[in-house]
């Protein structure tokens, strides 16, 4: 019996440290450098933000202009936080120019340079990822959620 027993440990000992994840190999993980695993997580962030787009009250979004269309209108965002974050993908040589329907948010570009929109459009000089960011900037507290309506034009 006393043997029996110490077959049963053993083997559930054996078991366990075979499902353990300290027993991969480091040969067995996939080979990840830091260019690839950067844009792993650039893919992941754009993937939630175009989600995001869809929802009124979740940031950061990824937005997309219609073929047809020169503006992206969003009415009755929701602002939670002090600021909300859009992604946009213009061409080069292109023209964004901001419209917000208050004087509580200020609107500006932050990457890949800085520009603030209250100065005018801002000339697209490559093919990046653009960031604008809606800051609150209004002399009281804000408001838990802040509504606003925002058109973003992208002209050639």
């Amino acid at each position: 019996m006393y043997t029996g027993l110490c077959c049963s440990v053993i083997l559930s000992l054996l078991f366990i440290s075979a499902c353990s994840p300290n027993t991969a190999s480091e040969n067995s993980l996939p080979n990840v450098n830091a260019s690839d695993a950067k844009d792993i997580e650039e893919n992941i962030k754009n993937s939630y933000a175009r989600l995001a787009a869809k929802r009124p009250d979740v940031c950061p979004k990824l937005l997309q202009k219609n073929v047809d269309d020169d503006t992206i209108v969003r009415t009755a965002e929701v602002m939670i936080s002090n600021y909300c974050d859009y992604y946009l993908y213009p061409e080069r040589g292109q023209s964004i120019n901001i419209d917000i329907n208050t004087d509580q948010i200020e609107t500006l570009l932050i990457v890949p340079t800085m520009h603030n929109f209250a100065n005018g459009s801002y000339q697209v000089e490559s093919y990046d990822k653009h960031v604008i960011r809606l800051n609150y900037v209004g002399v009281t507290h804000k408001p838990d959620r802040l509504s606003y309506d925002v058109n973003i034009t992208i002209t050639s």
